[in-house]
């Protein structure tokens, strides 16, 4: 297929933190050694923030080095947090409060902001732009250019194909985008980044990837159950055996709250559903006291990558290099990836501009970006976190978390020791007639909801005449391996109702409901054989968040 074709210095996959602050470190490298340079970003996403979810409280520490003028800019940063509170949730009703002595020192958040991270993106986008980045919104990255074994861009997606994969009226071929160097900075789960970490062997050596599900929405309250400033966490309650997790509730301005749970994805029983879950933490007392009389004003679910030290791939490949989420360089000590991310994103910028300054091969330029990376405080603080997460995985939340408490506040993450889980998430899903199934109270409608109304809420949008962007290996698994072994969890684990078991002609069949999507990539990790790759939908498709 005749396609046109654009060369560039840089090409960045992703508007995320990651890839729009290597995009404005590269421009200002470039602007101190009056160099040219170009950088284009591309984002499947409608605009610039429309697929970013996080909770979030940011960690200003890579922005401060990165647009130290901030603080005076109209940055969309202004809820510094003023009080932390951790709750131990015992069952639906009761909790008790533990003293933040208690909690390991990375779960502290003096100086940090609760924000929206759509919106700082956005931001971000502004400043990059303003550099002379060009970015192209709407538009999917659906294939990388290999060359001689090297990454030597991307190719958009196709657009106006039908489900058959045939050109409509309204066909446009995607372009190739030439780059001297490839920055993948696609979030959690990243497809491109799943191929080159294949193709280049990128996690010989380490700990499988982890995951967890993360649901956030946002709630209008009224002014006097709100307290700006103020930050929530839970453990325990709903979650029972073999699941973990924490939720979180996040006061914000303009007498809104951010509330959500976080769900690890290697939880064993298959009829647990992840939505549901959080659906019933919103009924527990620390929680309805502050969400009663208000109005759900938007829905989002995310998976985050959270292997942390111990499942970080090596980041660079032939021709560029992984940074952010695609990585996974997420502290989950801090429960926090925003300021990792941009931190990534920065030192794969210095060494990507020092590469095309100096014209480096490819092992100078590993080299270069491994010496950057093992200098960084993102280095000292990926390893200093990396016994949190399995530690957590195998003595759970109370003894795991004293533990993490005294590996973190005595030893400052300088512990003798490693401590790896070193099996799958998808792995861990144990057979449907080991497990007993949950049954979940029906949505009142006014704290808890079901998946269809939320997916409104989530702006979601595809067009419904494309080929189908959730790929099944092999189309008979669903029927006849997931539903026998394991009652077919993916019409539980999808946020999104996007899998059904429906009968046709008398027998059981899987339905794909893609248009519902909200880009969460759960599927294509927690799917137990997995059978379902996701890819890109045509550019633009998905959630349009407006503020999360």
């Amino acid at each position: 297929m005749e396609r046109e074709s654009m060369e560039v210095d840089v090409v960045i996959v992703g508007a995320g933190p990651s890839g729009l602050s290597a995009a404005i470190r590269l421009m200002q490298l470039a602007k101190e050694k009056e160099q040219a340079l170009s950088v284009c970003i591309v984002e499947k996403g409608s605009e610039v923030g429309a697929h970013i979810l996080s909770g979030a409280i940011l960690e200003t520490k890579a922005l401060d080095e990165l647009l130290p003028e901030w603080l005076s800019s109209e940055a969309p940063i202004n809820t510094e947090v003023t009080r932390d509170e951790f709750y131990y949730l015992l069952n639906e009703e009761k909790s008790i409060q533990l003293p933040n002595l208690c909690l390991p020192k990375p779960m502290h958040n003096h100086g940090n902001y609760i924000v929206s991270m759509g919106n700082v993106c956005r931001w971000l986008a502004e400043q990059a732009e303003a550099l002379g980045v060009d970015i192209f919104p709407g538009f999917a990255a659906q294939s990388l250019i290999i060359e001689n074994n090297r990454i030597a861009g991307i190719v958009t997606g196709d657009m106006g194909l039908n489900k058959s994969g045939e050109q409509k009226s309204s066909f446009a071929p995607g372009m190739e985008l030439r780059g001297k160097y490839t920055l993948l900075a696609e979030g959690s789960r990243g497809h491109l980044g799943k191929e080159v970490i294949r193709q280049f062997h990128l996690d010989k050596g380490k700990s499988p990837q982890h995951y967890a599900i993360g649901f956030k929405e946002i709630w209008d309250i009224p002014p006097e159950q709100h307290r700006e400033g103020k930050v929530v966490h839970t453990a325990g309650w709903p979650l029972s055996s073999g699941a973990s997790g924490g939720g979180y509730l996040y006061h914000a301005e303009k007498n809104q709250v951010f509330v959500g749970l976080i769900i690890d994805l290697n939880y064993h029983n298959p009829y647990l559903n992840p939505f549901e879950e959080f659906q019933r933490m919103k009924h527990h007392p620390a929680i309805a006291a502050t969400l009663a009389q208000g109005t759900r004003v938007c829905y989002g679910a995310r998976a985050i990558t959270k292997g942390g030290y111990n499942s970080l791939p090596k980041m660079d490949f032939p021709g560029g290099c992984l940074i952010g989420c695609d990585a996974g360089t997420l502290n989950f000590a801090k429960i926090k990836g925003n300021h990792t991310a941009m931190k990534s994103g920065m030192l794969a910028a210095e060494s990507v501009f020092q590469a095309i300054q100096d014209n480096w091969s490819d092992a100078e330029f590993e080299q270069g970006l491994t010496t950057k990376l093992n200098e960084s405080w993102l280095y000292q603080e990926l390893h200093t976190s990396r016994n949190f997460g399995p530690t957590l995985h195998k003595f759970g939340p109370l003894v795991g978390g004293a533990l993490n408490s005294i590996d973190q506040n005595l030893f400052r993450g300088n512990s003798p020791f490693t401590i790896t889980d070193d099996q799958s998430d998808h792995l861990q899903t144990k057979k449907s007639d080991t497990q007993t199934p949950i049954q979940y109270p029906k949505p009142d409608g006014k704290l808890s909801f079901d998946r269809l109304s939320s997916v409104f809420l989530s702006n979601t949008n595809h067009e419904e005449d494309q080929p189908c962007h959730l790929q099944l290996m092999d189309v008979k698994i669903p029927i006849e391996v997931n539903l026998p072994l394991f009652d077919e969890p993916a019409q539980r684990y999808c946020p999104a109702g996007v899998y059904e078991i429906i009968e046709e002609g008398h027998e059981p069949k899987l339905q794909i409901n893609a248009q519902n999507c909200i880009h969460c990539k759960t599927c294509d990790i927690k799917d137990p054989t997995q059978n379902i790759n996701w890819v890109p939908p045509e550019g633009t498709g998905g959630p349009n968040y407006p503020n999360m």
